[in-house]
């Protein structure tokens, strides 16, 4: 997988993860729901997967901030691709984000790598909000 895949699969398994509102534990009291399907057309809806939810988007803020929160370290995800990169448990190493430079498309110079740092930064969020994350608007550029 790709580093930008492994960055949008991370985010988003957490953020769905987060999302799915959890529900109460079934008293005592309460009888179970049948788990029998009433009419044979009913079974394959009703064992489908939630579809993708397009009109709720994953919090990226939230889901990172939670982990950042969760690590060892103080980690700044809003400002550095490293610490995003290790806020999700993923290489931060140089040459990782030299390939992850390479699969965005990155024409400045490898050699400046302050300046490599803020366009992954940016694009990578750019590219969370192209796959359905929400970010604050002070993020996007």
């Amino acid at each position: 997988m790709s580093i930008l895949g492994s960055i949008v699969s991370a985010i988003f398994t957490h953020g769905k993860a987060s999302a799915t509102p959890a529900s109460t534990p079934a008293t005592a009291s309460e009888s179970p729901a049948p788990t029998a399907p009433e009419t044979p057309a009913s079974a394959p809806t009703s064992a489908t997967p939630e579809p993708a939810t397009p009109s709720a988007p994953v919090d990226i803020d939230a889901v990172l901030t939670q982990l950042a929160a969760a690590h060892h370290e103080r980690l700044d995800w809003k400002h550095s691709i490293v610490d995003l990169l290790k806020v999700l448990n993923l290489d931060s190493s140089l040459a990782a984000r030299k390939e992850l430079a390479t699969e965005l498309h990155y024409s400045g110079d490898e050699h400046d790598t302050a300046t490599m740092n803020i366009w992954l930064h940016r694009e990578v969020i750019a590219e969370l909000v192209k796959n359905g994350g929400k970010v604050p608007a002070d993020l996007q550029h």
